[in-house]
C-alpha cells in the first residue's frame, strides 16, 4: 500500500517565556495564539509574525490552563491557586475575575457559556461565565481532576483523574454516565474526543496511549505504548486526520487517527525539537502549522506537509 510520509519543518520559535510553558490556547482567528508558564506570564502571538509576541497579562502564580470564549472575545485564565481571570481582547484589559480555589487549576473546557474547571483537589466547577458566578460543584475524586473534553454532539464529558480513573458526565444535567476506574497506570494527564469516529482517547503518566469506544460502554479498544515517559497531551489536526501526542521523553509524535499507526516521530536530533519535556500541544488551520509548547520555556512551530507517495511504511521514524 503506498504511503504518504509526513514532512517537518520548523518555522519559528516563539521565545520570551521565563519559565515553563504548560498553557496554549486558540484565539479568534487560526493564527492567533495564546501562552502561559510558571511565572504566571501570559503571551499573545500572530503566527503571520512569530517574533512579535506581547505580554498579555502576569499574575502572581503558575498558569496551567487557558481558554478562549468566543463568545465575548475573551481569554479565560486559570491562575494556579485563585481562580479564573477574564482578559477581554478587544478592550486588552481584565474585564472580571472569580475567586474559586485554593488548589491547582488543571484545565478549563466551556460549552454554551458554561465553564468545566478541573482542580487539584479532585472538584470539577462549572461556572455561569455570563454572572461569572459559580453553578455547581462535583466531587467525584480525592485526587486531582486533570483534564476534560467536551463532546457536544453526545452531550457528554469527559475527564481525567490522578487516581487513574477516567470518569463521564452529563453535559447538561452534570449526572455521572461512566466510570473507568484504574483506566491507566497513574494520573491522567488528557482526554480527548476523536473529531471523526466513535473513540475517546486517553493519555497518561504511564506514557500510554488508550483509545476507548464509546459505542461499546467505553470498552477498551487499543493500547499503546506511545512514548518512554509520560504523556503529557494530546491534539487533533484540524481536519481529524491524524493527531499528535507529546511526552516528559522531549518527543512529539504524529499519527494517524483511523488505524493508529504512528506516520512521525519530531525529535531534537532529527529535527531541533525540545531539548526537555513538551508539555502542551495546539494544531492550527492556518497554514497546518502544529505548536508545542516546553520546559525549555520555548514554543515551536512546526509547519507539516505530506510528501511523495512510497511503498515503504516503516517511514515513522524518518
Amino acid at each position: 500500500m503506498l504511503k504518504r510520509p509526513i514532512l517537518v519543518n520548523k518555522t519559528a520559535i516563539l521565545a520570551g517565556h521565563q519559565d515553563c510553558v504548560y498553557a496554549l490556547e486558540i484565539g479568534r482567528t487560526p493564527y492567533e495564539i495564546f501562552s502561559a508558564d510558571g511565572s504566571g506570564s501570559v503571551a499573545i502571538w500572530d503566527l503571520r509574525t512569530p517574533d512579535l509576541g506581547k505580554l498579555l497579562a502576569k499574575l502572581p502564580n503558575s498558569v496551567y490552563a487557558l481558554c478562549y470564549w468566543r463568545e465575548r472575545n475573551i481569554l479565560i485564565i486559570g491562575q494556579n491557586f485563585e481562580g479564573l481571570h477574564f482578559i477581554d481582547l478587544t478592550l486588552h484589559r481584565q474585564v472580571g475575575s472569580i475567586k474559586l480555589t485554593s488548589q491547582a487549576i488543571f484545565d478549563i473546557k466551556i460549552y454554551q457559556n458554561l465553564a468545566w474547571v478541573a482542580c487539584g483537589d479532585g472538584v470539577l466547577i462549572i461556572v455561569d461565565l455570563p454572572n461569572m458566578a459559580v453553578k455547581k460543584h462535583i466531587k467525584a475524586s480525592e485526587k486531582s481532576a486533570r483534564c476534560i473534553d467536551i463532546h457536544a454532539e453526545r452531550q457528554q464529558v469527559a475527564v481525567g483523574y490522578s487516581d487513574n480513573a477516567i470518569r463521564i458526565f452529563g453535559l447538561n444535567d452534570f449526572l455521572p454516565l461512566a466510570n473507568l476506574p484504574n483506566s491507566h497506570l497513574n494520573s491522567v494527564f488528557c482526554v480527548k474526543y476523536a473529531p471523526k469516529g466513535n473513540f475517546l482517547l486517553s493519555s497518561s503518566r504511564d506514557a500510554r496511549l488508550k483509545i476507548w469506544d464509546i459505542d461499546n460502554n467505553f470498552a477498551l479498544h487499543q493500547e499503546i505504548v506511545a512514548h518512554l515517559y509520560a504523556l503529557n497531551h494530546i491534539a487533533f489536526s484540524p481536519d481529524g486526520e491524524n493527531f499528535a501526542t507529546c511526552s516528559m521523553d522531549k518527543t512529539i509524535k504524529i499519527w494517524d487517527s483511523y488505524t493508529f499507526q504512528l506516520l512521525k516521530v519530531i525529535d531534537r536530533a532529527r529535527h531541533a525539537g525540545h531539548g526537555t519535556s513538551v508539555n502542551k500541544l495546539v494544531w492550527t488551520s492556518y497554514e497546518n502549522l502544529l505548536l508545542s509548547a516546553s520546559d525549555d520555556r520555548m514554543v515551536s512551530v512546526w509547519q507539516l506537509t505530506q510528501g511523495q507517495a512510497t511503498k515503504n511504511a516503516e517511514f515513522a521514524q524518518t
